[in-house]
């Protein structure tokens, strides 16, 4: 071992070199996840001859230090030797904590580089994520969009990742994807021994794959007034709750909602891709989400699970892996109190912020509500056809774990009757998915025509109160109705806006540029049902 002592005012700097006079460091780039973003992380590896140990440093979580052990075995089994010496790893900035197995094939590129097999320029203007099994193979790893997008942002020229994750992140164009299926495949594509032409993905070919869904909205027996309800919500993205009985067809509705949905912008698919992806919920072999989310949570769901949160890393939760898309909330007022109220914040503000000792992280939440429950415990409260057993404080208790700010947050209210047996029996079709979508698309089109100077709204319910006063004017006997709606059933000023917003979609779905009496009447009454079963 050869010691070269650069002396700096009464400071040493010592270089190693090993003893054919080989600098034992080398430097490379890789990234890490946060939120739904990702950042660069500079990987610096140092080998010198003493006690052989391996130490990483950093801030690396418990995923992180584990690759030390991934890392020896892969580049044994890669048909490479160890190094017995002391083998030092820095993950850069030192002050943030780093998450996740996509810093094996980095470690392991930057130690083999230092024992002199790598040369350091191959690393220029490279990026390197991938998870290494222990014989050396590449595993993908979760949030490969998201490092694309900030490669590219940081004019990184090219990322070397697993082969699983090339289709995802060659979404990003202007940017080299090499994949690789294994150690050995990368050793040899940076000593340029094997070429690997860059992926790019077929953006358009992905988005003409629509999945077929099984289920069409003339499925639905009878239960006009609710299949309006359901375009009205859809128009203008608008929080909808249905009540009725057991068997009136409230959860069947509720799964044909996304199919009068609008197609997803591009705009709208990456941002909900990141989501997916960076919490593994990108399913194998569709690397960009094309179709709106419908999630459901089962009611025993904790409120960690639903917003987002857990003990270090934070994950998404299921209202951010609906973003620009629908969480269903079947049974209602099953759900613990806790966990509905907090669905108030991300129900205003279209995002979740959670913050945690020494971090805080906001995913985005900007996803239409649908909740169904029954009338009361039995379910038979205010039908003519069966005889409800609950009493009235049994009533009230149950509609009571459902708060009136929460419910102010829903936009439409509406009546879910029992299906009578001639609607059962009629053996007509009624409107396609496909005629109430195609009104459902005319109609937020008029909505991006009528935004197209803001970046921040796109559809009739994410308007705000200034928004509101300045696009849904009424005439003086559209304002005289809404004014005796107000005072009869005792409305909030929250309700008073959303009442505006919904008559604003009604009016677009009508064609027309005015609110007019019949639009304000109609949406009046998809609020009349809180007074009715929460009052009665």
């Amino acid at each position: 071992m050869l010691f070269i002592g650069v002396f700096f005012s009464r400071f040493i700097l010592y270089v190693a070199y090993d003893s054919s006079g080989v600098l034992m460091y080398a430097s490379l780039f890789s990234a890490s996840v946060f939120g739904i973003g990702a950042f660069r992380v500079h990987i610096e590896t140092h080998l010198e001859n003493a006690v052989p140990v391996f130490l990483m440093v950093g801030l690396p979580d418990s995923a992180v230090r584990e690759s030390k052990e991934r890392v020896s075995a892969a580049i044994k089994n890669s048909q490479l030797p160890f190094p017995l010496k002391r083998i030092t790893v820095n993950l850069a900035p030192a002050d943030i904590r780093k998450e996740g197995s996509g810093f094996d094939l980095p470690i392991a590129l930057g130690i083999i580089s230092a024992m002199g097999h790598i040369d350091q320029e191959a690393f220029e203007d490279a990026l390197f994520i991938g998870e290494l099994a222990l014989d050396g193979e590449l595993r993908p790893i979760h949030g490969a969009l998201s490092i694309a997008l900030m490669a590219k942002e940081d004019k990184i020229k090219r990322i070397y990742l697993p082969k699983e994750n090339a289709e995802e992140a060659g979404l990003v164009e202007g940017i080299d994807i090499i994949p690789l299926i294994s150690l050995q495949e990368a050793i040899a594509v940076l000593n340029k021994e094997v070429s690997i032409e860059p992926h790019q993905s077929e953006i358009e070919g992905l988005f003409t794959k629509r999945l077929e869904q099984g289920i069409d909205l003339s499925d639905i027996k009878g239960q006009e007034q609710v299949k309006r309800a359901l375009e009205v919500s859809a128009a203008g993205g608008h929080n909808l709750i249905m009540v009725g009985p057991p068997g009136s067809g409230k959860t069947m509705i509720a799964k044909r909602l996304p199919g009068i949905l609008p197609p997803m912008t591009m705009e709208e698919a990456l941002e909900t891709t990141k989501i997916h992806s960076v919490a593994g919920q990108l399913p194998k072999g569709i690397p960009l989400v094309t179709m709106r989310p419908f999630r459901s949570p089962h009611h025993t769901i904790s409120d960690a699970a639903l917003v987002g949160g857990g003990m270090g890393v934070i994950k998404a939760g299921e209202i951010s892996l609906a973003h620009h898309g629908v969480l269903f909330l079947d049974e209602l007022p099953e759900f613990a109190r806790n966990v509905l109220e907090v669905l108030r914040q991300p129900l205003e503000d279209r995002s979740i912020s959670i913050s945690r000792t020494k971090m805080s992280v906001e995913y985005p939440a900007n996803f239409m509500l649908l909740c169904s429950m029954n009338p009361c415990p039995c379910g038979h409260f205010g039908n003519p056809h069966q005889q409800c057993t609950c009493s009235t404080q049994q009533i009230q208790r149950y509609m009571g774990r459902i708060s009136g700010p929460l419910l102010d947050r829903i936009d439409i209210h509406v009546d879910v009757p029992a299906v009578r047996y001639r609607d059962i029996s009629d053996a007509r079709k009624g409107e396609s998915t496909q005629e109430v979508r195609d009104r459902v698309i005319l109609a937020r089109e008029k909505q991006r025509l009528r935004f197209s100077e803001r970046k921040d709204l796109f559809k009739n319910a994410d308007m705000l109160s200034a928004d509101i006063r300045h696009w849904c004017v009424l005439n003086e006997s559209s304002s005289e109705l809404l004014n005796k709606a107000m005072n009869s059933l005792g409305l909030s000023a929250r309700a008073y806006d959303r009442i505006l917003k919904v008559s604003r979609t009604i009016a677009d779905l009508a064609d027309s540029e005015q609110i007019q009496v019949d639009h304000v009447s109609e949406a009046v009454h998809y609020r009349s049902l809180d007074r009715q079963f929460w009052n009665g």
